[in-house]
């Protein structure tokens, strides 16, 4: 397979300075057009204000694309969800047959994996989905933490997920989950879930520590680092909760499954909110993409 790497992010990576992946399906299901594509432009500027290169990455016209450029970043926030959602088993396919691709959290990690990228920042990753011990929706994204070596920064698991069989699919899989600054889980749109974290870290430096002698053990699999909203951004715990429950029961009485779940019950969510849970995850996303710039650059050094 052949990989489009843009020559700045493929520069910063043979000169081993700082890269961070971002995905691309936040920007193609996450959001409407401008906001999609000016919220994309940002976190990029995050990434570089930190001192890190971004790597956008998606699909476009059948080219697996590490460092997508500002056009290419347009043309898929124009595009929504005419763009297809991307995992590990939708990447041949969609190669093949020369289409375009947003990629997902698994999706993400492979491409990065390939290209030499140790860290990507994203909002939430996918888990166990509620009932899941009838319908077994279980996220691949869980999967490619278990398989492939590129570190997540994100808020936790999607507050819309069953949490606590989340986290023992991560046990199972042996995936080291860390709080950053926390001992708790981070639930997306809140601080707290009421679970705990295998490990907390403090500092950036201590993560990217904890990377360098795992990668020195020859450990495969990535590693989940939980950075928890902003204060400021975080919603009530109750009311975000009564929230989902209905989006829920929507999704399941309008039949809705796989993996058109997730965006349908983050739409529902927003309108819910009056879109009170769309800035927080924008803001949640500017936040983890700070922390994985400076986990980042301390691996480099």
């Amino acid at each position: 397979m052949n990989i489009k790497i843009s020559p700045e992010v493929k520069k910063a990576l043979e000169e081993n300075r700082p890269v961070v992946a971002l995905e691309s399906t936040i920007i193609s299901h996450g959001m409407p057009y401008p906001k999609n594509f000016q919220t994309a432009l940002q976190v990029e500027e995050v990434i570089r204000s930190c001192g890190a290169i971004p790597a956008t990455i998606a699909i476009i016209k059948g080219v697996p694309t590490v460092g997508c450029s500002k056009e290419e970043i347009e043309y898929l926030a124009k595009t929504g969800r005419g763009v297809i959602k991307v995992s590990r088993r939708d990447i041949p396919v969609v190669v093949a047959k020369k289409q375009d691709g947003a990629t997902t959290v698994a999706g993400t990690m492979i491409l990065a994996n390939l290209a030499g990228i140790k860290i990507f920042a994203t909002g939430g990753i996918g888990g166990v989905h509620r009932g899941a011990t009838e319908t077994f929706d279980i996220s691949a994204d869980l999967e490619e933490l278990a398989q492939t070596d590129v570190t997540v920064v994100c808020a936790g698991a999607k507050s819309i997920l069953d949490l606590g069989l989340t986290l023992e699919y991560l046990e199972t899989k042996g995936v080291p989950v860390i709080g950053y600054q926390t001992e708790e889980l981070p639930a997306f749109f809140t601080r707290k879930s009421g679970f705990k974290v295998n490990y907390r870290l403090d500092t950036p430096e201590e993560i990217a520590e904890v990377l360098k002698e795992k990668d020195a053990l020859g450990l495969k699999g990535g590693v989940l680092v939980t950075n928890p909203i902003p204060e400021e951004y975080s919603m009530e715990e109750k009311a975000i909760s009564k929230t989902i429950e209905d989006a829920i029961a929507e999704a399941n009485a309008l039949g809705i499954k796989g993996k058109e779940t997730t965006p349908f019950l983050l739409e529902k969510i927003q309108i819910l909110t009056e879109g009170k849970s769309l800035a927080s995850n924008i803001q949640l996303v500017f936040n983890n993409a700070r922390l994985a710039s400076q986990i980042a650059m301390a691996l480099c050094k």
